[in-house]
């Protein structure tokens, strides 16, 4: 019995081939390949999902697997036609209410790429962040830091620890000059503010870079087995202070356009309302005295 299916199988997909012009013959009219029941799958629905280009074995596999799994699908369908009641079965609403979602989230994208302002400026920003200051509240330890990490057969190893901390434009210059020579990594940015997080992921022996160690250390240097690390905390902030403004421009920027939406699609929802009103295009009745519809 499992020979014979195989070899019906076999028989269906060379004719599914011919007429996918597989073999580069005409392509014939459209012949079903599989039946459940009273239901047909067809030579152009397998033909859709058949790669350009794909080899004959792999097309057969293709295939082969689709037919499986399309009749394998059918039969659990009918099975939960034939067992689930009548409201289990009735999804119109359903379908509606869903398709209705998506018509009105496409509507709403559209008006939004077409007409949302999206530039924020720095002074908005700011004004925004004065006035929700308090919602903006560090989750994580924040630093500025100056970072090099250093192979420690590096040239000028003595010059960079004496100069990984200075405060001297003329010296912080020198530094970067070094760092670029010498460093296999590095982070000069000192008014820039990152997670101490992601400090410590390029740090040995920094389990202990907690609150209470930056409280008390503002330069360390740390080593393994090839390199030098040369960490300087210019400043801090701990988890659960109210975060700085430059670390939250993008969730700021973010949080005003996302008002800005909600403002326009509520305007947009009121204008039509308004439109529809005057021009008589909805009515609402009074359920209590059904002679009497109201606008």
């Amino acid at each position: 019995m499992q020979y014979i299916f195989k070899y019906s199988v076999i028989v269906i997909l060379f004719g599914f081939f011919t007429s996918c012009n597989f073999f580069n013959k005409v392509e014939v009219e459209d012949d079903a390949v599989a039946r459940v029941k009273d239901v047909f799958l067809f030579n152009s629905a397998i033909c859709d999902i058949i790669p350009k280009g794909a080899s004959k074995e792999d097309s057969l596999l293709i295939a082969n697997n689709y037919i499986q799994n399309w009749i394998k699908e059918r039969l659990v369908l009918e099975k939960a036609e034939l067992n689930l009641k009548d409201d289990q079965r009735d999804f119109d609403k359903q379908i509606e209410e869903y398709r209705n979602t998506l018509l009105i989230y496409s509507y709403e994208n559209q008006l939004i790429n077409e007409i949302l302002d999206t530039n924020v400026s720095a002074d908005e920003s700011a004004a925004y962040y004065q006035e929700n200051f308090q919602i903006f509240v560090l989750k994580n330890d924040i630093v500025k830091v100056r970072y090099l990490k250093v192979p420690k057969n590096a040239p000028n190893l003595k010059k960079i620890q004496k100069l990984y901390t200075s405060k001297d434009s003329v010296e912080v210059k020198k530094l970067k000059e070094l760092a670029h020579q010498y460093a296999e990594q590095f982070h000069f940015n000192d008014d820039e503010w990152i997670l101490l997080n992601e400090i410590k992921k390029e740090i040995p022996n920094s389990s202990n870079f907690t609150g209470n160690f930056l409280k008390h250390n503002k330069s360390i240097v740390e080593e393994d087995s090839l390199s030098m690390y040369f960490i300087y905390f210019i400043d801090y902030k701990l988890e659960q202070d109210i975060s700085p403004l430059s670390f939250e421009m993008d969730n700021i920027k973010s949080m005003i356009i996302n008002k800005r939406k909600l403002k326009l699609l509520h305007q947009v929802k009121n204008d039509l309302y308004e439109q529809a009103l005057n021009n008589k295009d909805f009515e609402i009745y009074d359920k209590q005295n059904k002679g009497n519809r109201e606008n």
